[in-house]
């Protein structure tokens, strides 16, 4: 058979190779499956969705890309590949990338286009050659990231975290937020988005978002109040939207400037990672390569942060933009 890609425009339509590529390797799918997942339920044309092929000559699917629209606006484009790092050189992923350019430039504006995200070696060449494509100039790392994981073999023991200073009396609450959240939950994510450039967010578009996560059951907050008659507060919260049937996402774990140093982001993951580890068999994360956070993810039990050699399942994600004068930015 002869290698070629495939278009499809609803979630549905994926055929049965694109659903096993993803399960092959489901956990570093986490960015491209679970968005399908819940997509194959969305009426016909209510959103603009598109997932490309490629299917190698023996009819496996070896690339997925997806360029997809959510509740805030435009995903960045995706790229899943099922090639593990050792088949990632030019002469593995150049033939593949090329078919995918092409296939996507006559699908949409180039100006859709705004960044692309996945494991580094498909992002920069993905990037080369879509700036010869659509003539738009890529800029530098929106997001330089390591892509880790947590076990309930790797998950660490609370006892581990280090407790309450008793000489402010602070009592905590953890558990998923509710309706009563909402006003919280939105100044949180508005307050993480503000450290994710470019991708802020206004006011509006924050509570919207909180909204979703909400309804959702997708985002768990540490509530904290200092004193008997002190008033609750959101320290920290942490989301799970990117779930499949045996992975889950982590993401926006972030805490309040007002409560730092206390443990709470530390407290809550934990948390967090504990109750989906009872249904899922691994939880994944992308951290930053510049994250201070780096130190609280390793505690909880995330591999691979360490500095203590090469972890399987571990490795480096990269996202890049193009000019941001010739695209029309989108969120994710």
């Amino acid at each position: 058979m002869i290698a070629q890609t495939q278009t499809y425009t609803h979630a549905d339509d994926l055929p049965a190779p694109v659903w096993d590529a993803f399960r092959h390797n489901e956990a570093a799918a986490n960015v491209v499956y679970p968005f399908a997942l819940k997509a194959r339920e969305s009426p016909r044309g209510s959103q603009e969705q598109l997932w490309i092929a490629y299917f190698d000559s023996t009819d496996q699917v070896t690339f997925v890309l997806s360029c997809t629209t959510r509740s805030l606006g435009d995903y960045p484009v995706f790229i899943y590949t099922t090639n593990g790092p050792a088949e990632r050189q030019p002469a593995d992923i150049t033939e593949p990338l090329e078919s995918l350019a092409t296939a996507l430039r006559r699908s949409v504006n180039p100006a859709r286009v705004f960044a692309v995200f996945a494991c580094e070696a498909v992002t920069r060449e993905f990037a080369r050659i879509w700036e010869v494509l659509s003539e738009i100039k890529v800029e530098g790392p929106y997001y330089d990231a390591t892509f880790t994981f947590c076990t309930k073999t790797t998950l660490t023991p609370s006892m581990n975290l280090r407790p309450l200073p008793e000489d402010r009396n602070l009592t905590i609450w953890l558990g998923q937020a509710e309706d009563s959240h909402l006003a919280w939950v939105a100044n949180l994510c508005q307050q993480f988005a503000a450290t994710s450039e470019p991708y802020t967010l206004d006011t509006d578009s924050a509570l919207k978002e909180a909204k979703v996560l909400i309804k959702g059951r997708e985002v768990w907050i540490h509530l904290i109040q200092e004193g008997e008659n002190g008033e609750w507060d959101v320290a920290s919260i942490v989301a799970a939207s990117r779930r499949s049937e045996n992975v889950a996402a982590v993401t926006k774990v972030y805490t309040n400037p007002r409560w730092r140093q206390l443990g709470c982001a530390e407290r809550l993951l934990r948390r967090v990672c504990k109750e989906l580890l009872l249904e899922k068999e691994r939880v994944v994360l992308y951290v930053g390569v510049d994250n201070n956070a780096a130190g609280v993810y390793r505690r909880v039990g995330f591999q691979g942060l360490g500095g203590s050699g090469e972890v399987e399942g571990v490795e480096k994600w990269l996202e890049l933009g193009f000019d941001k004068q010739r695209v029309n930015l989108g969120y994710w």
